[in-house]
This record gives structure tokens, C-alpha cells and sequence, in this order.
């Protein structure tokens, strides 16, 4: 029988061979979390679930947008809240966050894991969270909703999430307070272009000479095309996906242009970060290592990202 360890052993020997493009590495990133859930379920008094129920993960990997190293965020919805499903739930919450972290996958820092009661929950326990962090002005409550948004099915029944996003969309059209409150919770972007046109590297520390492509290029593309599929109510995940659905069936061709080509890149970028060590070297890029071509290739992604963001959130505030 397989045990966590084995399969951290095999992912690790395997990983490398999965490079090709991030949907390659994403579908193998899957597999891995599949098999962590197989031994999961094993574990458990009975391996059959008491009912049905849905394991989702969110972040990166449900926008299938992981790198080689990724840190842990994922929530279970089941079906019907009592005594004996809270509690098999509960313990396969926790079983799974440790698996996962034994298999190389990093506990989330803000504890978004079925381990978290908070992202474990029956369906009717999650519409009545979900409304109360829409009720809720916190920046914390908008950010979860938002992360919540990013949410697909890895294991088990399908349709929860779809009804608990439409719940989401539903509430934002009649509540515009909701929304605005979206386009605050993403106003600020880390801007790394200086007045020269040169990129802001960091200058101090083990990242000297280094962008952190987190802040400074992805989430500008990734928050501005959330807050548009929200608003548009369309519930694909991945930020690729999400734009060539906006192009086609909300007419966003001119916000949104050479942002695919430009996201595409950011992500085959961070593909060449495979020899990191930790989830954080993920984020850096090294400028003074890329050609003349690649740092002009990775200024014009960033400059697009921040044209792309300012514009969403003036059209968003506009409407």
C-alpha cells in the first residue's frame, strides 16, 4: 500500500518529466493530490463517505496555474450537516492537510485547508458562510470570497461549487456595494517599473537582483480577470480560460489585449523556476540571468499587467 511518503518520493522523481508546460505540471500536481486523498479516505474508520461531498482546491491550482513547488488550498463541501458527518469530515479535513504536507505541499500560512472548520463545511453551512462574508465589509471577508471564487473540483460531486459561486454572483448584482467592494479589496498593485522605464529589482537579501513575479506581474492579471468574470458571472478558473470567455462573450477584446499571449509567457517564465527550494524562490525571477530579449519579454508583461489592471478597475468603478 502506498503511504504519504512513498508518493512524496515518487512526485519527487517524477516531477521533472511534467516540465513541458503548466498544464502538464497542474494535471501531475492533481494526480499527486489524488493519490493523497485515496490514502486519506483509507484511513478514515470507514472509507466510504457517510454521503456525498466534494473535496476543491483554490489558489493557483484551481486556476491550474501551480508552479513546480505550491503550498496547500483547499476546502471540502458535503451535503448534509449532523453529528456523524461534521465529524468524518472533520478528521478527513485534518488527514488530508497532513498528507499533503508529508507529499511536499506546504500548509497554507493563512490556514485555508479542509483542516480550517472555517473551509470544511456542509453545503447549507457554506451558503450561510458565504452570505455572511458578503454581508461582511472586512477586507478579509471580500478576500475569501474571492479565493473562494477560484475554487474547482478535485474529488467528488460536481455541482456544489457552481451553485455556490452562482449564490455569489446572484448577491453582487443586487447588492453593487458587494462589488465595489471586490474592486477595493484588489485596488493596489506593486508597481516595479521605475521612471526610467527600468525594472525595480530587490536590492537587499537572498533576492537581490530579483523581481518577485507574485505581486509584480501575476496577480495584476489574475485579480483584474476575477474581478471581471464576477462581475460577468462566468465561472471558469483558470485566468487563461477566463479571458478567452470575456473576448467571446462580453466583447472585452480591446481591454484584454495581448494579455492571453502575455499571461501564457508569465507562466512558461515561472517554469524556469523549477530548481527552487521553497514555495517563496517560486515567486523570484532573476533579472540579471535573462537576455536582453527575455528582460524586455518580462518589462512588456508587467507594464501590460498594470495598463490592465488601472483600466479594469476604472471600467468597474465606471458602471
Amino acid at each position: 500500500m502506498e503511504t504519504y511518503e512513498s508518493i512524496r518520493e515518487w512526485k519527487d522523481e517524477n516531477i521533472t518529466t511534467f516540465l513541458d508546460d503548466t498544464v502538464s505540471l497542474n494535471d501531475f500536481h492533481d494526480l499527486v493530490m489524488h493519490k493523497v486523498m485515496g490514502i486519506a479516505k483509507c484511513k478514515m474508520k470507514s472509507e466510504n463517505p457517510p454521503c456525498d461531498f466534494t473535496w476543491f482546491i483554490t489558489g493557483s491550482g484551481g486556476r491550474f496555474e501551480q508552479g513546480v513547488i505550491s503550498d496547500q488550498d483547499h476546502g471540502i463541501v458535503y451535503a448534509i450537516s449532523n453529528e456523524e458527518n461534521d465529524e468524518y469530515f472533520k478528521k478527513l479535513g485534518e488527514e488530508l492537510s497532513y498528507g499533503l504536507n508529508i507529499t511536499g505541499y506546504p500548509y497554507c500560512q493563512g490556514n485555508i485547508m479542509s483542516s480550517n472548520p472555517i473551509w470544511c463545511k456542509s453545503f447549507q453551512g457554506w451558503h450561510t458562510q458565504l452570505r455572511e462574508w458578503m454581508e461582511n465589509e472586512s477586507w478579509e471577508n471580500i478576500r475569501y470570497l474571492q479565493i473562494f471564487f477560484d475554487a474547482r473540483v478535485l474529488h467528488g460531486k460536481l455541482g456544489y461549487i457552481h451553485r455556490l459561486k452562482y449564490f455569489i454572483y446572484q448577491y453582487q448584482l443586487q447588492s453593487p456595494n458587494l462589488f465595489h467592494r471586490f474592486i477595493a479589496n484588489v485596488m493596489h498593485v506593486k508597481n516595479v517599473i521605475g521612471p526610467f522605464g527600468q525594472i525595480l529589482v530587490e536590492q537587499h537579501g537572498v533576492y537581490q537582483g530579483c523581481v518577485n513575479l507574485k505581486y509584480a506581474a501575476f496577480l495584476p492579471y489574475v485579480n483584474s480577470v476575477r474581478l471581471l468574470s464576477i462581475k460577468e458571472g462566468i465561472y471558469e478558473n483558470s485566468t487563461l480560460t477566463r479571458m478567452n470567455t470575456l473576448i467571446r462573450q462580453s466583447g472585452y477584446e480591446k481591454l484584454l489585449h495581448n494579455c492571453e499571449k502575455n499571461f501564457a509567457d508569465l507562466l512558461n517564465y515561472r517554469l524556469s523556476l523549477f530548481r527552487a527550494e521553497t514555495y517563496t524562490d517560486t515567486h523570484y525571477l532573476n533579472i540579471e540571468k535573462l537576455s536582453k530579449e527575455e528582460r524586455k519579454g518580462i518589462k512588456r508583461i508587467i507594464k501590460d499587467g498594470k495598463r490592465l489592471h488601472d483600466e479594469v478597475i476604472a471600467f468597474t468603478l465606471s458602471k
